[in-house]
């Protein structure tokens, strides 16, 4: 798959776009806190032969301005349209995203009908988050001893998860070592705003949706069924393994899940396909 990078201007941010290419409409990958296009690669490997795939680096994220002084949801909605904007100004676009680029994607949808032809959210919600979870993840980022000095030096301190290795993958030379492509204060405060409930938003959403949970995700089985009654023409595919970050530790079946909805058959709506802190 031969990938090139793109930069849209909005103001004081500069957005870095992966683009894998691919023949179709247009669909845009978008990662959650602290991850990168990078990270969405196989995904995008796997739709290329049915749409143009782009992956955004969100803002505050991988090559995109790192500081930005927006840091708001309706920044991160504005940023996906304008990335629809270059890529596919007269047809709408499909959005996927995992965790918080989920947030992103349908927040997007429904602000933005018109711009949105479907939407798939990995691990995504409506609900928010608890008071204090934003500032532990924060703390947690902070806590990285960095510049690591090598690889191997933040595969020691971070271990072998697949995140992890997503995220040393990622890491920058600077400082004299290893660093990540991100801040934790920026994260921190990215995840307040994640964290506010947005269920109006949710029920008003117009778009054809797929939500996707891993099977050790990290919302209960209640708050997935909350999710589904609160807007019951969702559709729901539950994976049989899988963690919040599926789309890396249960590649392939979540894969097959999003082909199914974006190019196969459709399961019947609401019913399940089969049988450190987290991120968002």
């Amino acid at each position: 798959m031969a990938i090139t990078r793109r930069t849209v201007s909005r103001g004081d941010v500069d957005l870095s776009v992966l683009d894998a290419g691919g023949e179709g409409r247009l669909l845009i990958l978008l990662h959650g806190l602290a991850g990168s296009a990078t990270e969405m690669i196989a995904t995008a490997d796997a739709l290329t032969d049915s749409f143009h795939v782009v992956a955004l680096d969100q803002r505050g994220h991988g090559r995109s301005t790192r500081r930005p002084a927006d840091l708001s949801r309706s920044a991160f909605v504005d940023d996906v349209v304008a990335v629809i904007d270059l890529f596919s100004a007269a047809e709408p676009a499909t959005l996927v995203g995992q965790s918080m680029g989920a947030h992103t994607a349908f927040l997007t949808a429904s602000a933005h009908p018109d711009r949105v032809s479907d939407l798939v959210m990995l691990e995504g919600h409506a609900q928010g988050g608890r008071p204090g979870d934003a500032a532990a993840v924060g703390t947690f980022f902070a806590s990285w001893p960095t510049p690591f000095a090598d690889p191997a030096a933040a595969l020691a301190f971070l271990g072998d998860s697949p995140l992890s290795c997503a995220w040393i993958a990622d890491l920058v030379d600077a400082d004299g070592g290893l660093s990540p492509r991100f801040d934790a204060d920026v994260m921190a405060t990215t995840l307040e705003d994640v964290h506010r409930p947005q269920w109006t938003a949710w029920e008003s959403l117009t778009v054809p949706t797929l939500v996707v949970f891993g099977r050790d995700g990290m919302f209960s089985a209640a708050q997935r069924d909350e999710l589904i009654a609160r807007r019951p023409q969702t559709r729901r595919a539950d994976l049989t393994r899988g963690s919040h970050d599926a789309h890396l530790d249960a590649t392939d079946e979540w894969i097959a899940a999003l082909r199914r909805h974006l190019v196969g058959v459709h399961p019947s709506p609401a019913q399940p396909t089969s049988g450190p802190p987290s991120r968002q």
